[in-house]
């Protein structure tokens, strides 16, 4: 085998580089390989034991691939709130270069391929001399950058972030576009890809948006907006498709959608359930379209509410702001994969499989010098 280490960048944050790499590292098991996963340089950590700390896509990657999480291993460098100004006020106490070399080179023994995924846009970690763009040429990786399906703003993310790794000789095994607007692929296939090949990269697929991947779970919903779970709460696993006011229920807004969660004041409550039982009745369903509610306002539920939640098991939130800044609050969660969304993983790994050329991966994992 040639290349035996691949690093997953992207242009930005949230174009889909987890997406991307849970269907590579998968697609790869699928195929044969001993497949190791790190996140080389992390900001969002979790405590996963006395004093120690990993970033929340490691966890995800041991949950989905079935390996123990050891932190020094699969994310050896946390960037955590304060790191960059005590780096800058004394660097050399710093030896975060010498943890990712451990880390790979222990892993590189593990394990016949080893995926790394990196963090925000190439020069995330600049300022710690640790960008996307160094730790690719400190671990000797290929690179596969994933960006936003479009065209003209595509082709210049893909311009300027690019060049970051061409700067440093790091070869690029090939680009992957995400969030593609169904009607719209062949035309990004077309232009994009036009581009590309005059550069010698490769398009190595383009995935379409998935709606699904883009929902919150009640339990993210609870956490942005500081929300007590009041019942149900091994429920908040539950997708949520989209949000109703409690004023404004109608046939209209719930006979087409489910997984809605309710936004409303204690004193519409009731009012709200009633709507959406006759609601039930008209579509001759027992089921409720709910998949959560969020409560504001100040007063104590009725044991006729309580039943309905018990019923349908609804988890049901309490907040001390207003019904507008819950929506508010909500409408700027950025949804990510995680370990309480193994359906996302499933869907990440089949549109991987669906629309990225793995044979062309394979091909360059077979021939590429190792770098």
């Amino acid at each position: 085998m040639g290349l035996t280490k691949i690093y997953v960048a992207a242009t930005s944050q949230h174009v889909g580089k987890t997406t991307s790499t849970l269907g590579l590292v998968h697609v790869l098991r699928e195929r044969g390989f001993n497949v190791g996963y790190c996140k080389p340089v992390g900001q969002q950590f979790i405590e996963v034991g006395k004093g120690s700390r990993a970033d929340k896509d490691a966890l995800l990657f041991a949950d989905s691939m079935g390996f123990e999480l050891v932190p020094e291993l699969h994310s050896p460098v946390i960037l955590g709130p304060g790191a960059t100004t005590q780096y800058l006020d004394n660097p050399p106490q710093f030896n975060y270069g010498n943890r990712l070399l451990k880390a790979s080179k222990i892993l590189q023994q593990q394990h016949e391929v080893v995926v790394y995924e990196g963090t925000g846009h190439p020069g995330v970690g600049s300022v710690v001399n640790l960008s996307n763009a160094k730790v690719a040429e400190m671990l000797h990786t290929g690179v596969i950058m994933v960006v936003e399906a479009g065209i003209g703003n595509t082709i210049d993310k893909l311009d300027l972030n690019l060049s970051v790794f061409e700067q440093k000789n790091i070869p690029i095994l090939g680009v992957i576009l995400n969030k593609a607007i169904p009607s719209k692929i062949e035309k990004v296939r077309h232009y994009v890809g036009m581009v590309l090949e005059e550069r010698g990269i490769e398009l190595l697929g383009i995935l379409p948006y998935e709606e699904e991947l883009g929902l919150p779970v009640m339990h993210t919903i609870a956490r942005e907006i500081n929300g007590s779970v009041l019942v149900n709460e091994h429920c908040l696993n539950n997708k949520v498709k989209g949000i109703i006011a409690g004023s404004l229920i109608d046939m209209q807004s719930l006979s087409n959608f489910d997984n809605q969660l309710l936004v409303v004041s204690i004193k519409r409550l009731s009012e709200a359930l009633k709507r959406i039982e006759k609601v039930s009745m008209r579509l001759d369903t027992d089921e409720s379209p709910l998949s959560g509610i969020v409560v504001t306002g100040e007063g104590e539920m009725t044991p006729e509410q309580m039943e309905y939640f018990d019923t349908h098991q609804i988890p049901v939130l309490r907040v001390h702001i207003d019904t507008y800044e819950v929506v508010i609050k909500i409408s700027r969660i950025e949804v990510k994969i995680n370990t309480r969304t193994p359906w996302k993983v499933k869907k990440a790994v089949e549109l991987f499989r669906e629309h990225v050329n793995v044979d062309s991966i394979m091909e360059k994992l077979a021939t590429a010098p190792e770098v």
